[in-house]
């Protein structure tokens, strides 16, 4: 990944409500959830909702597609394992010790099926 599209995405997620929005995404899985469903989820209007998926999507972090007339949005797991993969580039400085944590902690939350709290 390059350092634009890194910031795009980074910018994408600094703000509290896009991150909710994209963490419950990741959360629900390939088969994504409806705008309306989102909505209701994270308590916010669909109006605001629909901002912030706006945001997410340009930033390549999401996806969407029509399902009747639901629009699904999912997560884009390859665009968030490559900015993943991008901050953590030149981690281990030739000390993997320093990375391990990092990579054993995402590998966990993964495995054990995990949920995660779209409101922290």
């Amino acid at each position: 990944m390059e350092m634009k599209p890194a910031v795009a995405s980074l910018a994408a997620l600094a703000h509290e409500g896009r991150l909710a929005a994209f963490r419950l995404l990741v959360q629900a899985g390939p088969m994504g959830l409806a705008a309306g469903e989102v909505a209701r989820r994270l308590d916010v209007l669909p109006n605001t909702l629909s901002a912030s998926l706006s945001v997410l999507s340009h930033a390549g972090l999401i996806a969407s597609r029509r399902a009747g007339r639901s629009v699904i949005y999912t997560a884009d797991y390859d665009a968030m394992r490559e900015l993943l993969a991008f901050l953590m580039e030149d981690c281990c400085a030739g000390k993997p010790e320093i990375c391990a944590p990092l990579a054993a902690a995402a590998s966990g939350a993964c495995s054990t099926g995990r949920e995660m709290n779209p409101a922290q």
